[in-house]
């Protein structure tokens, strides 16, 4: 039996676990709901994080199995496997990283395009389905809660709820400015077009975060959802658009066909982007910073590049892959 060891100790995660399990079945602490409601949250956690552990160590001792065997027949399901281990350790390694208390959120991301029409666009609606097929690709849930086509093709705006643990750890060094060159095919004589679009990955707020709206300072507009047409058409004003009037945040969804849906989500998008001002605000203070844009276009933190060559370059890390494909369909995890 090969160990992980390392940062790996499962015996640790087991005693914790346990030691938690102790404290939730002590009837002195039933009384006191936040504890346990802390407690329980922390054993989740933990029990997630070990369920990874074993998973990588089972893999890692049939690795280990097969290779003793000597087997050249095996070598195609030895390097498969091997494939398989090796992301699995990597995932978990990953996982131990989240430090912050918000990175074992749901993550909220929202993409706008930047100037440039049509093909501006159509390059918001191409992330939007990278990101997709990047929650897909970890297990995760997507909750498509607001999204306004363009006038001729793709997405004026975007917003969807990423559920999964760690969803917010693994994905917020997203946001900022994505930068794409390609040969536009809404372009007749085939010219090469440079786009950007934004992307803001937020924390979703749960009740356990202390984020007070007082309702005065809300305006609550309903309508009625815009769709592709057909028996499927909202026809009741089911869609809520609310601005925070202080700040002048504005949260629409029309995801549901339910009002109180769409309100509730709105709400909880709302709380989250408030949540992440003033953490941003706090941030910045203690770094000395001043208030910035949220929209700095001049500043990409990854170019996308289909023509003349083939490359993905993300700015900050240096890192390229030359399959823009793959990372478009949501192999992304190489930039994360």
């Amino acid at each position: 039996m090969i160990s992980l060891g390392g940062c790996f100790d499962i015996d640790f995660f087991e005693k914790q676990i346990k030691q938690i399990d102790e404290k939730l079945s002590n009837q002195d602490n039933w009384k006191n709901m936040e504890f346990m409601k802390s407690a329980s949250k922390q054993k989740g956690d933990l029990a997630f994080k070990l369920e990874l552990f074993n998973k990588a160590a089972g893999s890692l001792n049939t690795l280990d199995e097969f290779i003793k065997l000597g087997d050249s027949s095996l070598y195609s399901e030895i390097k498969e496997l091997s494939a398989r281990t090796k992301a699995e350790i990597d995932n978990a390694v990953r996982i131990l990283k989240f430090t912050d208390k918000m990175d074992i959120s749901n993550a909220i991301i929202t993409i706008r395009p930047g100037a440039g029409g049509t093909e501006a666009c159509d390059w918001a609606q191409m992330l939007l389905g990278m990101y997709i097929g990047a929650a897909e690709k970890y297990g995760y849930k997507v909750e498509i809660t607001d999204k306004e086509a363009g006038a001729e093709a793709g997405i004026k705006a975007a917003t969807v709820i990423i559920k999964g643990k760690y969803a917010y750890g693994r994905l917020k060094t997203e946001s900022g400015i994505h930068r794409l060159v390609r040969i536009s095919p809404f372009d007749s004589s085939k010219r090469r077009h440079t786009s950007f679009a934004s992307v803001v990955v937020i924390p979703e707020v749960t009740d356990e975060v202390d984020t007070h709206i007082d309702k005065k300072d809300l305006k609550i507009d309903t309508y009625r959802s815009s769709g592709a047409g057909g028996q499927h058409v909202n026809k009741t004003d089911s869609a809520i658009r609310i601005t925070h009037l202080p700040t002048g945040i504005v949260v629409t969804c029309q995801n549901e066909r339910s009002q109180f849906k769409n309100k509730t989500t709105a709400l909880t998008i709302l709380k989250s982007r408030l949540y992440e001002r003033e953490n941003k605000k706090r941030k910045e203070k203690e770094a000395g910073m001043v208030d910035k844009k949220a929209n700095e276009w001049g500043s990409q933190i990854r170019s996308y590049v289909l023509f003349p060559y083939k490359m993905v370059k993300d700015h900050r890390t240096g890192i390229i892959s030359h399959n823009p494909e793959a990372v478009l369909s949501g192999d992304i995890d190489q930039f994360l």
